[in-house]
């Protein structure tokens, strides 16, 4: 009989979970890459789907009797929003991505307006927010390959912190597997991954760089959080089964949009629709 009073055991470190995880990386992160060092419309092309499948997968979380509807004016908005952006028209694109979640709330379910309003918004968010970093000629690419890093380094550090150290969890009630030494480790990680990034492309200043590699790390696991929460308010494990060993691309994606969206707002209030990604990397 085993005792009540000892420890829980350990999460394993190596499973078959974590061997799909590591495939499927390596199949999505060189594409991402790929498509991000050649920018132009492949690149608003890549992440208009992403926010599609990402709307997709949200609307039928919260309102799965009322997709057709909502998802065929959140779709408008994302192509339409995305293609204003690739063009330059970036405050016409920020007002398409406002004004769909607004018109597509009026088919969801008196309930969940809300829910469809926040979806709606945060998908098409990502799109215009990815979009705009990379337009910036000199800076775009460093910004986007900063966001890969540090969002890529916390989540893998946080998950072997995690599982090798264990100790006090953060949110318990939210997220029971995510403890305060994945959180650190993610941190720290994160912060190595942005000085490479620096490095690599011979940013002026550094000490900017690594302050926003520590926010973006804060907002990317309380993005991860976010959706955690989300999922349990809806009882589900994964927002679908598109990735195997990630669940849905919102399960994948959950800390990078918040990431993304917030670096893009800090780009454009430092410099502006003009070099939103020098906003973001020079300091």
């Amino acid at each position: 009989m085993s005792d009540p009073a000892a420890p829980a055991p350990r999460p394993s470190l190596f499973s078959r979970e974590l061997l799909l995880r590591v495939v499927s990386a390596l199949v999505m992160a060189p594409l991402a890459v790929a498509v991000a060092y050649y920018g132009d419309w492949p690149f608003a092309i890549f992440w208009g789907l992403a926010g599609i499948i990402i709307l997709r997968e949200w609307t039928e979380l919260v309102a799965p009797g009322e997709r057709r509807s909502i998802l065929a004016i959140g779709i408008l908005a994302i192509i339409l929003g995305a293609g204003l952006a690739d063009s330059g028209r970036f405050v016409g694109g920020v007002l398409v991505v406002l004004i769909g979640p607004l018109a597509g709330a009026v088919f969801a379910p008196a309930g969940r307006r809300g829910w469809m309003i926040t979806g709606m918004a945060y998908a098409g968010a990502l799109v215009i927010a990815t979009i705009i970093l990379r337009s910036d000629a000199n800076y775009g690419l460093a910004a986007i390959i900063l966001l890969f890093a540090v969002v890529w380094a916390t989540d893998i550090a946080a998950y072997f912190a995690g599982r090798l150290i264990g100790g006090p969890k953060v949110l318990p009630a939210v997220s029971p597997k995510k403890t305060w030494s994945g959180a650190i480790g993610g941190l720290l990680a994160a912060v190595g991954a942005a000085a490479a990034v620096v490095y690599f492309f011979a940013l002026p200043d550094p000490r900017g760089v690594l302050a926003m590699a520590v926010l973006l790390s804060v907002v990317s696991q309380a993005g991860d959080f976010f959706e955690s929460a989300l999922k349990r308010r809806f009882n589900v494990k994964d927002a679908s089964q598109l990735i195997p060993g990630h669940g849905g691309l919102l399960d994948r994606l959950d800390g990078f949009v918040p990431a993304v969206i917030v670096a893009a707002l800090i780009g454009l209030l430092r410099s502006h629709f003009e070099a939103p990604g020098a906003g973001l990397v020079v300091w």
